[in-house]
């Protein structure tokens, strides 16, 4: 007799199992030997590898094509190893073998007998329910697991950027360091947090810029999402299983302070001036006022005759500057050497440098009476929580209830600070010198950090050398500009010249030093009622 052509349907539940294992080709094996028994042709093989309970697959969707395109006679046999590998659902079941009868195949399976009877379709739905149920079931056991293994501080999916998973003595699968990009983006967080990067903008370009990092990954909102992530402070979170924000086994990239920080600032947005597009052509976009309105002032190139002329102007209609271009040489020249006379001398360099020794030799003295502070905090932390948990096992009020919660949590996180920062409170890993030495480069010359080609140490020496923004008046220049702090202070010290004098004796500077390095300092002593004056 001729033999009747024949298809075979193979699937495996995902990707992973067509590379682990050898779950299609013993299918294959099976229903081709079956084939040979019933004397059946195969002429083609179709594999899938998705989920029993869908029903739109690309292998089952191309044999379904394939039947329909060469239906003859009494059509195809369809052929499956076994019941559950055409379908994980009674719906699903139902739906794919309807479609496989219109389109003139006929099920077959070396373990059922399919028939048209009742009782034959009565055992066929049967072990098509087993089959959804055995797949819920291993559905439900395998959440359960997971669940439990991350409420033991375990991350339990895919490991996030920064992270790889490797096996560890006593943990099973642990996350580590996949480097350089956990370095990386340990940089981009740590400088969100402390405002080198203004706005996730500025993060998303400073990753982009990696080789490591494609756009891909450094889009808008996966920026918000690496920002949201407790993970990289070394905690486990996942509110949807009420997996509760707890202590991971993993080592942190941040510091859990700095995740705070991260989560105040993307709530308060951004403060410093800063836009979306500014390039390496104008870094001083964004931070410049006009003198006359007060906003800032955008940029751009202008077209000539022969070349393009670069530009900063005011574009508010009704100011008096409006679209009066100010040139980009003129404006940078301008501020540079504004910039340059923030350079103290060098006798005052080496006062600011004793004044933070003595502050750090003070932090370290104090360090094991705060230490005691902070466990005084956390037991008294552990005794409002437990008031707090008599309280909501008593209550029967939702919005109550609620409440408690947010303010247990609250607690939790205080909690967790503070035992980062005891954990923090021993002896300094590293010197004075190699704490304080790229701080105190900047403070001594802050126009050569300027001078670097990265827009982002441009933008960084405006963030950290001016409160605020700029104002620059067409024809006049800079108005009196707001110091950040150490530049203030340092005035405050040595006079607006930051020059400082011959010191006209010894005495303490301030009870808070210590009074080990303490100096007089007068500058510019002028005559007040024929009187001098010293300001210290």
């Amino acid at each position: 007799m001729p033999q009747q052509p024949a298809v075979i349907y193979c699937r495996v539940s995902n990707v992973k199992q067509t590379t682990r294992g050898n779950g299609l080709s013993s299918q294959e094996t099976r229903c081709r030997e079956y084939a040979k028994y019933k004397g059946h042709k195969v002429v083609k093989v179709f594999n899938d590898d998705t989920s029993g309970s869908l029903t739109a697959r690309t292998g089952m969707q191309a044999m379904l094509n394939y039947l329909s395109a060469n239906r003859k006679g009494s059509g195809h046999i369809v052929i499956i190893d076994d019941i559950s590998r055409l379908a994980r659902g009674l719906d699903a079941h139902l739906q794919l073998r309807a479609d496989i009868a219109n389109a003139g195949g006929v099920l077959e399976s070396p373990s059922i007998e399919f028939g048209e009877d009742s009782d034959s379709i009565l055992v066929e739905n049967l072990l098509a329910s087993v089959s959804q149920h055995q797949r819920q079931k291993n559905g439900e056991q395998t959440k359960n697991r997971m669940r439990a293994r991350a409420m033991n501080g375990y991350w339990v999916f895919m490991p996030p950027i920064g992270y790889r998973y490797e096996k560890v003595a006593g943990h099973g699968k642990l996350l580590v360091r996949d480097e350089p990009y956990a370095t990386i983006l340990a940089e981009a967080l740590n400088g969100f947090a402390s405002g080198r990067f203004e706005t996730k903008a500025e993060a998303k370009r400073f990753l982009e810029k990696q080789p490591y990092f494609s756009k891909g990954i450094a889009r808008h909102q996966r920026i918000y999402e690496l920002l949201n992530r407790p993970i990289y402070a070394g905690y486990i979170e996942i509110p949807d299983w009420d997996v509760s924000l707890r202590k991971g086994h993993h080592e942190p990239l941040i510091k859990f302070q700095t995740y705070q920080k991260i989560q105040e600032r993307l709530k308060k947005g951004a403060k410093a001036p800063a836009v979306a597009d500014i390039r390496e052509d104008f870094p001083l976009r964004g931070f410049i006022t006009c003198g006359d309105c007060g906003h800032p002032l955008t940029a751009c190139w202008s077209k000539g005759r022969n070349k393009s002329y670069p530009y900063y102007l005011c574009f508010i209609k009704g100011c008096e500057s409006y679209r009066k271009s100010i040139r980009k040489e003129l404006i940078e020249k301008e501020f540079e050497t504004l910039l340059g006379k923030l350079q103290p001398s060098e006798s005052l360099a080496a006062l600011a440098a004793d004044m933070f020794r003595d502050l750090w030799d003070m932090s370290v003295s104090k360090a094991t009476q705060l230490k005691a502070c902070v466990k005084r905090d956390l037991n008294s932390i552990d005794k409002q929580i437990d008031e707090l948990m008599d309280l909501l096992a008593d209550s029967d009020s939702k919005t109550v209830v609620k409440a408690y919660e947010r303010k247990i949590q609250r607690l939790e996180n205080t909690k967790f600070e503070l035992r980062e920062q005891l954990a923090d409170m021993h002896k300094p890993k590293h010197t004075f010198e190699q704490m304080f030495e790229h701080a105190m480069t900047y403070l001594s010359n802050p126009q050569k950090i300027w001078n670097s080609p990265k827009l982002v140490d441009k933008r960084t020496v405006l963030r950290l050398t001016f409160a605020d923004k700029l104002a620059f008046k067409r024809g006049e220049g800079f108005r009196t500009p707001a110091y950040a702090l150490p530049f203030k202070a340092l005035r405050e010290i040595c006079g607006e010249n930051f020059e400082m004098a011959h010191p006209r004796g010894f005495e303490p500077l301030a009870s808070a030093f210590g009074g080990q390095r303490s100096i007089q300092l007068s500058y510019g002593c002028a005559s007040v009622g024929g009187a001098d004056t010293t300001r210290q």
